[in-house]
């Protein structure tokens, strides 16, 4: 049995909805969305990502500053390159629950 995790939002908190709401549009990108993915499990520089997902290294850079502000990665200098990870494990959690939801069976009954 899964413990009870209290961490609803109270609706008059515009500041954290607000934040909240901009996360996920912003994790919404399909882009950005597979360069979380591919900052999961490792350090990796842009290069590397743009060469993964077949993208522009400037797209890649400009997608990263955004996730970075959004405190979705963090950055570390090693030399002359650059290299992205996830902020921390929270963001796995959001990504690996959203999955796991997206795929339980439909199971709808009426609340009649």
């Amino acid at each position: 049995m899964k413990a009870e995790r209290n961490t609803i939002i109270p609706l008059n908190a515009d500041d954290t909805i607000g934040h909240l709401a901009d996360l996920f549009r912003l994790m919404g990108d399909p882009t950005r969305l597979r360069i979380v993915l591919t900052c999961l499990d490792e350090p990796i520089s842009v290069g590397e990502i743009a060469m993964r997902l077949d993208s522009s290294p400037s797209l890649v850079s400009h997608h990263l500053r955004l996730l970075k502000a959004a405190r979705v990665l963090r950055s570390e200098r090693r030399g002359k390159q650059i290299f992205y990870s996830a902020l921390d494990e929270h963001i796995r959690c959001v990504i690996d629950d959203m999955v796991a939801h997206i795929g339980e069976p439909l199971d709808i009954e009426d609340a009649d």
